[in-house]
């Protein structure tokens, strides 16, 4: 299993694309899954050039149905059917997009040659929408002009490491490996025990990623993603600008900070960047004096959440 997690930004900026930044959609990749969220126009070109295979992609997270966070799925869901994929896509989203992608099917006379699961959010209370053996997927509603929610990736608690050197001087039988992995002592064939310290090098701890998409400044919202090793945080204006913020249901640099502070996460990323500001300097130093740990998002870098140990 892979022990990568890593967040690629395809797209950062807000309403409109520009000629240097492109509408929301990042790919996280989590123990080998890759979990496409949000889908901006451009996506797929976005995909092509961080040299990501589109086929890799079995689950999509849509946040909310503002044009500037989905427009560019159509195009997407097109391209895995001409590129020939068989494998089922589940997507995640809100009421209404199923509806949307199979009306300009119908009129396109279109059929995908692959299965869709359509599972749809409520955005009342935070949802658990996904797991399976490594990876929990929940909901944060926001507080935006229309239903919208963020979303928590966790990964989960993975086994002991073997420290294969003790392993082999205390003479371990390899049928307890896997024992040992989930904690267990081991056993001597004379029945003497080794502690499971002793035979191991600790147990990685769980990382996790919260994504904040289109919201007003939010203490609830700080609760939710208390603790997480990486916050995105959208932060579409300057402070000076708060009373369009409000008007429009977004958040400032500012804002963000705070709300990383509130928080203590490990890491902040600022994105969704109205196209009135070039100098995004500014809004990284705005939401550093809240927050240090702050750094704006550069379209087609990645970001990794190394492998932290508990010895």
């Amino acid at each position: 299993m892979s022990s990568v997690f890593e967040l690629t930004i395809l797209g950062c900026s807000s309403a409109t694309p520009t000629a240097k930044r492109n509408t929301t959609a990042q790919l996280l990749e989590v123990a080998g899954r890759f979990f496409l969220i949000d889908c901006g126009e451009a996506t797929q070109i976005q995909l092509r050039r961080a040299h990501i295979r589109y086929q890799r992609i079995d689950r999509i997270f849509i946040s909310h149905l503002h044009g500037d966070h989905y427009l560019g799925l159509m195009g997407l869901l097109s391209s895995f059917h001409l590129l020939g994929r068989k494998n089922a896509l589940h997507i995640y989203c809100p009421p209404g997009l199923q509806e949307i992608i199979e009306l300009q099917m119908k009129y396109s006379e279109s059929e995908f040659q692959y299965e869709i699961f359509w599972y749809q959010h409520q955005f009342k209370h935070p949802q658990l929408i996904f797991a399976d053996d490594y990876v929990t997927v929940e909901t944060i509603p926001l507080n935006h002009r229309i239903p919208c929610c963020g979303f928590i990736f966790r990964e989960k608690q993975r086994p002991f490491t073997i420290d294969k050197t003790a392993i082999e001087a205390h003479g371990i039988s390899l049928a307890q490996i896997q024992y040992i992995k989930q904690g267990e002592d081991g056993v001597l064939a004379n029945g003497t025990r080794i502690a499971n310290k002793v035979l191991t090098k600790g147990r990685p701890q769980p990382r996790s990623y919260a994504f904040c998409s289109d919201t007003r400044f939010s203490e609830q919202v700080a609760e939710w993603v208390k603790g997480v090793d990486l916050l995105y945080h959208e932060a579409t204006f300057m402070h000076d600008m708060l009373e369009r913020a409000k008007a429009t249901r977004h958040s400032t640099a500012k804002e963000a900070g705070m709300v990383a502070r509130m928080a203590g996460v490990g890491k902040l990323l600022i994105g969704h960047y109205s196209v009135r500001y070039l100098d995004l300097s500014l809004l990284a130093d705005e939401a550093k004096k809240e927050f240090a740990e702050t750094e704006v998002v550069v379209e087609l870098q990645a970001y990794q959440i190394p492998e932290k140990r508990r010895v």
